[in-house]
Protein backbone atom coordinates (compact mmCIF):
# COMPACT_ATOMS: atom_id res chain seq x y z
CA UNK A 1 0.00 0.00 0.00
CA UNK A 2 1.22 3.57 -0.80
CA UNK A 3 1.30 6.69 1.81
CA UNK A 4 -1.93 8.69 1.01
CA UNK A 5 -1.03 12.21 0.64
CA UNK A 6 -3.41 15.04 -1.03
CA UNK A 7 -4.14 18.86 -1.11
CA UNK A 8 -1.24 21.71 -0.47
CA UNK A 9 2.33 21.07 -0.49
CA UNK A 10 1.80 17.36 -1.64
CA UNK A 11 2.50 18.09 -5.52
CA UNK A 12 -1.28 16.32 -6.22
CA UNK A 13 -3.26 18.81 -8.19
CA UNK A 14 -6.97 19.61 -6.35
CA UNK A 15 -9.73 18.50 -7.34
CA UNK A 16 -12.12 20.61 -9.21
CA UNK A 17 -15.15 21.57 -7.09
CA UNK A 18 -17.67 21.10 -10.06
CA UNK A 19 -16.22 17.22 -10.53
CA UNK A 20 -16.34 15.80 -7.01
CA UNK A 21 -18.42 18.31 -5.51
CA UNK A 22 -16.92 17.70 -1.89
CA UNK A 23 -15.38 14.85 -0.26
CA UNK A 24 -15.69 14.15 3.57
CA UNK A 25 -13.75 11.99 6.05
CA UNK A 26 -15.11 10.04 8.51
CA UNK A 27 -13.88 8.03 11.47
CA UNK A 28 -14.04 4.40 11.51
CA UNK A 29 -13.34 2.94 14.97
CA UNK A 30 -14.70 -0.64 16.39
CA UNK A 31 -17.64 -0.71 18.51
CA UNK A 32 -17.54 -2.62 21.65
CA UNK A 33 -14.29 -2.20 22.76
CA UNK A 34 -12.54 -1.75 26.21
CA UNK A 35 -13.24 1.10 28.10
CA UNK A 36 -10.89 4.00 28.00
CA UNK A 37 -11.18 6.28 31.33
CA UNK A 38 -12.22 9.75 30.49
CA UNK A 39 -9.26 12.71 30.46
CA UNK A 40 -7.09 13.16 33.38
CA UNK A 41 -7.36 9.39 34.81
CA UNK A 42 -10.59 10.00 35.98
CA UNK A 43 -13.44 7.73 35.96
CA UNK A 44 -15.07 7.38 32.32
CA UNK A 45 -19.03 8.91 32.38
CA UNK A 46 -21.05 6.40 31.30
CA UNK A 47 -23.84 7.44 29.29
CA UNK A 48 -27.54 5.59 28.63
CA UNK A 49 -30.16 6.22 25.40
CA UNK A 50 -32.81 3.91 24.43
CA UNK A 51 -35.57 4.52 22.07
CA UNK A 52 -37.12 1.74 18.68
CA UNK A 53 -34.75 3.20 16.35
CA UNK A 54 -36.74 2.05 14.23
CA UNK A 55 -36.23 3.55 10.26
CA UNK A 56 -32.62 4.97 11.57
CA UNK A 57 -31.88 8.05 10.17
CA UNK A 58 -29.64 10.91 10.44
CA UNK A 59 -31.94 12.15 13.39
CA UNK A 60 -31.03 9.14 15.56
CA UNK A 61 -27.34 9.62 14.97
CA UNK A 62 -27.57 13.04 15.72
CA UNK A 63 -28.84 12.32 19.14
CA UNK A 64 -26.61 9.32 19.70
CA UNK A 65 -23.39 12.16 18.81
CA UNK A 66 -24.74 14.79 21.25
CA UNK A 67 -25.09 12.23 23.84
CA UNK A 68 -21.44 10.84 23.14
CA UNK A 69 -19.93 14.11 23.53
CA UNK A 70 -21.93 14.38 27.28
CA UNK A 71 -19.69 11.50 28.27
CA UNK A 72 -16.92 9.47 27.70
CA UNK A 73 -18.64 5.74 26.80
CA UNK A 74 -22.07 5.61 25.20
CA UNK A 75 -24.89 2.67 26.03
CA UNK A 76 -27.89 2.42 23.90
CA UNK A 77 -31.12 0.36 24.99
CA UNK A 78 -33.43 -0.69 22.14
CA UNK A 79 -36.55 -1.86 22.39
CA UNK A 80 -38.32 -4.98 21.18
CA UNK A 81 -41.10 -5.23 18.74
CA UNK A 82 -43.51 -6.15 20.88
CA UNK A 83 -42.74 -3.44 23.30
CA UNK A 84 -42.98 -0.93 20.51
CA UNK A 85 -46.02 -2.99 19.14
CA UNK A 86 -47.85 -1.98 22.33
CA UNK A 87 -47.17 1.31 23.31
CA UNK A 88 -46.57 3.10 19.61
CA UNK A 89 -47.86 0.48 17.20
CA UNK A 90 -45.93 -1.89 14.47
CA UNK A 91 -42.28 -1.16 13.72
CA UNK A 92 -40.97 -0.90 10.03
CA UNK A 93 -37.90 -3.17 10.64
CA UNK A 94 -37.33 -6.04 12.74
CA UNK A 95 -35.48 -5.47 16.43
CA UNK A 96 -32.56 -7.79 14.90
CA UNK A 97 -31.98 -5.51 12.23
CA UNK A 98 -32.69 -2.21 14.46
CA UNK A 99 -30.03 -3.73 17.05
CA UNK A 100 -27.71 -3.98 13.93
CA UNK A 101 -28.61 -0.52 12.74
CA UNK A 102 -27.55 1.24 16.18
CA UNK A 103 -24.43 -0.65 16.54
CA UNK A 104 -23.34 0.34 13.32
CA UNK A 105 -23.40 4.30 14.23
CA UNK A 106 -20.06 5.21 15.17
CA UNK A 107 -20.75 7.04 18.01
CA UNK A 108 -22.61 4.12 19.85
CA UNK A 109 -19.77 2.08 22.14
CA UNK A 110 -22.16 -0.71 23.71
CA UNK A 111 -26.17 -1.75 22.40
CA UNK A 112 -28.31 -3.35 24.89
CA UNK A 113 -31.04 -5.60 23.22
CA UNK A 114 -34.79 -5.48 24.52
CA UNK A 115 -34.76 -2.32 26.59
CA UNK A 116 -37.28 -1.83 28.86
CA UNK A 117 -39.90 1.01 27.55
CA UNK A 118 -39.86 3.15 30.08
CA UNK A 119 -36.78 4.14 31.47
CA UNK A 120 -35.63 3.50 35.43
CA UNK A 121 -33.50 4.34 37.71
CA UNK A 122 -32.55 0.13 37.80
CA UNK A 123 -31.74 -0.12 34.12
CA UNK A 124 -28.92 3.36 34.78
CA UNK A 125 -27.48 0.95 37.58
CA UNK A 126 -27.87 -1.86 36.40
CA UNK A 127 -25.16 -0.67 32.99
CA UNK A 128 -23.33 1.74 36.00
CA UNK A 129 -24.78 4.70 33.84
CA UNK A 130 -24.51 8.48 35.49
CA UNK A 131 -27.51 10.04 33.48
CA UNK A 132 -29.66 9.14 30.31
CA UNK A 133 -30.04 11.57 27.80
CA UNK A 134 -33.26 12.25 25.57
CA UNK A 135 -33.86 15.14 22.98
CA UNK A 136 -36.15 17.62 24.08
CA UNK A 137 -39.33 15.52 22.79
CA UNK A 138 -41.84 13.53 24.89
CA UNK A 139 -42.15 9.91 24.63
CA UNK A 140 -45.01 8.33 26.65
CA UNK A 141 -46.51 4.95 27.81
CA UNK A 142 -49.64 3.45 26.49
CA UNK A 143 -51.35 5.05 29.07
CA UNK A 144 -50.07 8.28 28.49
CA UNK A 145 -47.35 8.83 31.19
CA UNK A 146 -43.59 10.10 30.46
CA UNK A 147 -41.25 7.29 30.19
CA UNK A 148 -38.49 9.45 31.58
CA UNK A 149 -40.74 10.48 34.32
CA UNK A 150 -38.77 9.00 37.31
CA UNK A 151 -34.75 9.87 36.20
CA UNK A 152 -36.10 13.48 35.76
CA UNK A 153 -36.90 13.32 39.13
CA UNK A 154 -33.95 12.44 40.30
CA UNK A 155 -31.77 14.37 38.62
CA UNK A 156 -30.07 11.62 36.04
CA UNK A 157 -31.65 13.04 32.61
CA UNK A 158 -30.07 15.30 30.89
CA UNK A 159 -31.41 16.80 27.13
CA UNK A 160 -29.99 16.95 23.73
CA UNK A 161 -31.59 19.46 20.89
CA UNK A 162 -33.35 17.24 18.46
CA UNK A 163 -32.58 17.45 15.06
CA UNK A 164 -35.06 19.48 12.49
CA UNK A 165 -36.40 18.43 9.09
CA UNK A 166 -36.43 15.01 9.77
CA UNK A 167 -38.95 11.98 11.35
CA UNK A 168 -39.69 8.35 10.84
CA UNK A 169 -43.05 10.08 9.86
CA UNK A 170 -42.07 12.81 7.10
CA UNK A 171 -40.02 9.67 5.38
CA UNK A 172 -43.32 7.51 5.43
CA UNK A 173 -44.70 10.09 3.83
CA UNK A 174 -41.93 10.40 0.84
CA UNK A 175 -42.35 7.06 0.54
CA UNK A 176 -46.49 7.23 0.00
CA UNK A 177 -46.60 9.95 -2.09
CA UNK A 178 -44.93 9.74 -5.70
CA UNK A 179 -43.56 13.09 -6.00
CA UNK A 180 -39.73 14.70 -5.99
CA UNK A 181 -40.81 17.40 -3.19
CA UNK A 182 -37.92 16.19 -1.19
CA UNK A 183 -34.79 16.64 -3.89
CA UNK A 184 -32.12 18.93 -3.42
CA UNK A 185 -32.90 21.44 -5.83
CA UNK A 186 -37.11 21.05 -6.15
CA UNK A 187 -39.56 23.26 -4.69
CA UNK A 188 -42.49 21.87 -2.23
CA UNK A 189 -45.31 20.66 -4.47
CA UNK A 190 -49.01 21.93 -3.31
CA UNK A 191 -49.45 17.98 -2.78
CA UNK A 192 -46.72 17.48 -0.82
CA UNK A 193 -47.15 20.54 1.26
CA UNK A 194 -50.46 19.27 1.94
CA UNK A 195 -49.32 15.96 2.98
CA UNK A 196 -46.93 17.56 5.30
CA UNK A 197 -49.76 19.47 6.84
CA UNK A 198 -51.97 16.46 7.45
CA UNK A 199 -50.24 13.56 7.52
CA UNK A 200 -50.45 11.64 11.64
CA UNK A 201 -52.65 14.62 12.14
CA UNK A 202 -54.97 13.92 14.75
CA UNK A 203 -58.05 16.43 15.05
CA UNK A 204 -57.30 18.04 18.15
CA UNK A 205 -54.72 20.05 15.95
CA UNK A 206 -51.07 19.77 16.10
CA UNK A 207 -48.21 19.55 18.49
CA UNK A 208 -44.57 20.48 18.00
CA UNK A 209 -42.84 16.97 18.35
CA UNK A 210 -44.88 14.90 15.74
CA UNK A 211 -44.66 16.31 12.40
CA UNK A 212 -43.12 17.42 8.65
CA UNK A 213 -40.51 20.40 8.39
CA UNK A 214 -38.01 20.68 5.73
CA UNK A 215 -34.21 19.74 6.49
CA UNK A 216 -31.59 22.73 6.26
CA UNK A 217 -28.06 21.72 5.56
CA UNK A 218 -25.15 23.31 6.86
CA UNK A 219 -21.66 23.55 7.05
CA UNK A 220 -21.62 23.35 10.72
CA UNK A 221 -23.70 20.07 10.74
CA UNK A 222 -21.50 18.09 7.84
CA UNK A 223 -18.24 19.15 10.26
CA UNK A 224 -20.17 17.60 13.29
CA UNK A 225 -20.60 14.29 11.76
CA UNK A 226 -17.09 13.89 10.14
CA UNK A 227 -14.06 13.03 11.54
CA UNK A 228 -11.29 14.73 8.88
CA UNK A 229 -8.45 11.64 9.12
CA UNK A 230 -6.90 11.44 5.85
CA UNK A 231 -5.49 7.68 4.98
CA UNK A 232 -2.55 6.54 6.45
CA UNK A 233 0.33 4.45 4.73
CA UNK A 234 -0.76 0.90 5.24
CA UNK A 235 -4.24 1.58 4.61
CA UNK A 236 -6.33 -0.31 1.66
CA UNK A 237 -8.45 2.86 -0.25
CA UNK A 238 -11.69 1.30 -1.06
CA UNK A 239 -14.35 2.73 -3.05
CA UNK A 240 -17.79 2.57 -2.70
CA UNK A 241 -20.22 3.93 -5.28
CA UNK A 242 -24.11 4.17 -5.02
CA UNK A 243 -27.40 6.51 -3.51
CA UNK A 244 -27.21 4.74 -0.27
CA UNK A 245 -31.08 6.25 -0.23
CA UNK A 246 -32.84 5.23 3.31
CA UNK A 247 -29.48 4.42 4.72
CA UNK A 248 -30.53 0.80 6.11
CA UNK A 249 -29.22 -2.53 7.21
CA UNK A 250 -28.93 -3.89 3.67
CA UNK A 251 -26.10 -1.14 3.32
CA UNK A 252 -24.95 -1.85 6.21
CA UNK A 253 -23.79 -5.49 6.22
CA UNK A 254 -22.65 -4.72 2.40
CA UNK A 255 -20.15 -1.88 4.10
CA UNK A 256 -19.69 -4.32 7.14
CA UNK A 257 -18.31 -6.63 4.27
CA UNK A 258 -16.11 -4.50 2.72
CA UNK A 259 -14.41 -3.40 5.71
CA UNK A 260 -13.11 -6.98 6.29
CA UNK A 261 -11.76 -6.79 3.16
CA UNK A 262 -8.15 -5.48 4.83
CA UNK A 263 -6.88 -5.43 7.94
CA UNK A 264 -6.80 -1.34 7.69
CA UNK A 265 -9.02 -0.32 5.35
CA UNK A 266 -10.43 3.07 4.21
CA UNK A 267 -13.36 3.33 2.66
CA UNK A 268 -14.56 6.27 0.63
CA UNK A 269 -18.32 6.35 -0.28
CA UNK A 270 -19.31 8.36 -3.22
CA UNK A 271 -22.82 9.81 -3.53
CA UNK A 272 -24.63 10.12 -6.65
CA UNK A 273 -26.73 13.46 -7.17
CA UNK A 274 -30.45 13.49 -6.53
CA UNK A 275 -31.03 14.13 -10.26
CA UNK A 276 -28.47 11.56 -11.56
CA UNK A 277 -30.15 8.21 -8.87
CA UNK A 278 -33.59 9.76 -9.75
CA UNK A 279 -32.50 8.72 -13.59
CA UNK A 280 -32.24 4.86 -12.75
CA UNK A 281 -34.19 4.97 -9.73
CA UNK A 282 -36.99 6.34 -11.27
CA UNK A 283 -40.36 7.18 -9.42
CA UNK A 284 -39.45 9.55 -6.43
CA UNK A 285 -36.42 8.26 -5.87
CA UNK A 286 -34.26 9.44 -3.74
CA UNK A 287 -36.52 9.12 -1.11
CA UNK A 288 -33.63 11.02 1.13
CA UNK A 289 -31.85 13.90 -0.78
CA UNK A 290 -28.18 14.03 -1.25
CA UNK A 291 -27.62 16.60 1.94
CA UNK A 292 -29.87 14.31 4.55
CA UNK A 293 -27.51 10.87 2.77
CA UNK A 294 -24.48 12.27 3.12
CA UNK A 295 -25.68 12.77 7.03
CA UNK A 296 -26.33 9.00 7.48
CA UNK A 297 -23.58 7.53 5.53
CA UNK A 298 -20.98 9.30 7.46
CA UNK A 299 -22.44 8.26 10.82
CA UNK A 300 -21.63 4.35 10.19
CA UNK A 301 -18.13 3.92 11.19
CA UNK A 302 -17.17 1.69 8.86
CA UNK A 303 -17.00 5.00 6.41
CA UNK A 304 -13.71 6.94 5.87
CA UNK A 305 -14.93 9.35 3.78
CA UNK A 306 -17.82 10.69 1.63
CA UNK A 307 -17.52 11.75 -1.92
CA UNK A 308 -20.63 14.42 -2.44
CA UNK A 309 -22.18 14.47 -5.94
CA UNK A 310 -19.65 11.72 -7.16
CA UNK A 311 -19.63 10.56 -10.83
CA UNK A 312 -22.01 7.97 -11.81
CA UNK A 313 -19.11 6.50 -13.53
CA UNK A 314 -15.83 5.55 -11.65
CA UNK A 315 -13.24 7.53 -13.81
CA UNK A 316 -9.34 7.26 -14.03
CA UNK A 317 -9.81 10.61 -12.87
CA UNK A 318 -11.04 9.52 -9.40
CA UNK A 319 -9.42 6.19 -9.20
CA UNK A 320 -5.97 8.18 -9.04
CA UNK A 321 -6.61 11.10 -7.51
CA UNK A 322 -8.29 9.24 -4.68
CA UNK A 323 -5.25 6.26 -4.67
CA UNK A 324 -8.06 4.02 -5.14
CA UNK A 325 -6.59 0.23 -4.08
CA UNK A 326 -10.15 -1.43 -5.03
CA UNK A 327 -13.59 -0.95 -6.09
CA UNK A 328 -16.51 -2.54 -4.73
CA UNK A 329 -20.10 -3.33 -5.37
CA UNK A 330 -23.09 -5.33 -4.29
CA UNK A 331 -24.94 -8.04 -6.15
CA UNK A 332 -27.61 -5.60 -6.88
CA UNK A 333 -27.37 -4.52 -10.73
CA UNK A 334 -25.58 -2.77 -12.09
CA UNK A 335 -27.40 0.43 -14.38
CA UNK A 336 -25.55 1.36 -17.72
CA UNK A 337 -24.58 5.33 -17.93
CA UNK A 338 -26.19 7.11 -19.88
CA UNK A 339 -24.47 6.73 -22.81
CA UNK A 340 -25.07 2.95 -22.97
CA UNK A 341 -21.50 2.17 -20.59
CA UNK A 342 -20.43 -0.06 -17.97
CA UNK A 343 -19.79 2.47 -14.64
CA UNK A 344 -17.03 0.04 -13.48
CA UNK A 345 -15.56 -0.10 -17.14
CA UNK A 346 -12.36 1.41 -15.43
CA UNK A 347 -11.92 -0.07 -12.42
CA UNK A 348 -12.37 -3.76 -14.09
CA UNK A 349 -9.81 -2.91 -17.05
CA UNK A 350 -7.03 -2.45 -14.03
CA UNK A 351 -8.15 -5.65 -12.28
CA UNK A 352 -9.47 -3.80 -8.71
CA UNK A 353 -13.01 -4.19 -9.09
CA UNK A 354 -14.98 -6.58 -6.51
CA UNK A 355 -18.48 -7.73 -6.50
CA UNK A 356 -19.01 -8.58 -2.84
CA UNK A 357 -22.54 -10.26 -1.67
CA UNK A 358 -23.30 -9.27 1.98
CA UNK A 359 -26.19 -11.85 2.24
CA UNK A 360 -28.10 -9.36 2.97
CA UNK A 361 -31.23 -8.50 -0.12
CA UNK A 362 -32.94 -5.86 1.54
CA UNK A 363 -33.24 -2.60 -1.16
CA UNK A 364 -34.63 0.63 -0.62
CA UNK A 365 -37.28 -0.87 -2.75
CA UNK A 366 -38.44 -3.60 -0.39
CA UNK A 367 -38.67 -0.93 2.42
CA UNK A 368 -41.13 1.08 0.53
CA UNK A 369 -43.23 -1.75 -0.01
CA UNK A 370 -43.27 -2.69 3.89
CA UNK A 371 -44.25 1.00 4.14
CA UNK A 372 -46.96 0.75 1.33
CA UNK A 373 -48.28 -2.43 2.63
CA UNK A 374 -48.84 -0.94 6.47
CA UNK A 375 -49.87 2.54 4.88
CA UNK A 376 -52.62 2.53 7.42
CA UNK A 377 -51.09 1.06 10.42
CA UNK A 378 -48.35 3.85 10.43
CA UNK A 379 -51.17 6.75 9.43
CA UNK A 380 -53.14 5.33 12.79
CA UNK A 381 -49.83 5.16 14.54
CA UNK A 382 -49.16 8.73 14.05
CA UNK A 383 -52.42 9.91 14.65
CA UNK A 384 -52.33 8.02 17.44
CA UNK A 385 -49.06 8.92 18.95
CA UNK A 386 -49.67 12.67 18.16
CA UNK A 387 -52.97 12.85 20.73
CA UNK A 388 -51.22 11.45 23.56
CA UNK A 389 -48.30 13.93 22.96
CA UNK A 390 -51.27 16.83 23.05
CA UNK A 391 -52.77 15.70 26.19
CA UNK A 392 -49.61 15.70 27.65
CA UNK A 393 -49.31 18.93 26.65
CA UNK A 394 -52.47 20.19 27.91
CA UNK A 395 -52.31 18.62 31.30
CA UNK A 396 -48.40 20.13 31.51
CA UNK A 397 -50.22 23.75 30.70
CA UNK A 398 -53.12 23.42 33.41
CA UNK A 399 -50.45 22.43 35.83
CA UNK A 400 -48.55 25.57 35.04
CA UNK A 401 -51.22 27.88 34.91
CA UNK A 402 -53.07 26.26 38.05
CA UNK A 403 -50.24 27.92 40.84
CA UNK A 404 -51.02 31.45 38.94
CA UNK A 405 -54.62 30.63 39.26
CA UNK A 406 -53.65 30.15 42.70
CA UNK A 407 -51.66 33.58 43.86
CA UNK A 408 -54.20 35.82 42.09
CA UNK A 409 -56.52 34.34 44.75
CA UNK A 410 -54.07 34.47 47.69
CA UNK A 411 -54.66 38.54 49.37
Amino acid sequence: MRARAAGPGSGEPAVPRCRFEAMIRNGHGEAGGAERPGPGGRRAVRVWCDGCYDMVHYGHSNQLRQARAMGDHLIVGVHTDEEIAKHKGPPVFTQEERYKMVQAIKWVDEVVPAAPYVTTLETLDKYSCDFCVHGNDITLTVDGRDTYEEVKQAGRYRECKRTQGVSTTDLVGRMLLVTKAHHSSQEMSSEYREYADSFGKCPGGRNPWTGVSQFLQTSRKIIQFASGKEPQPGEMVIYVAGAFDLFHIGHVDFLEKVHGLAERPYIIAGLHFDQEVNHYKGKNYPIMNLHERTLSVLACRYVSEVVIGAPYSVTAELLDHFKVDLVCHGKTEIMPDKDGSDPYEEPKRRGIFCQIDSGNDLTTDLIVQRIIKNRLEYEARNQKKEAKELAFLEAMRQQEARPERESDCDF
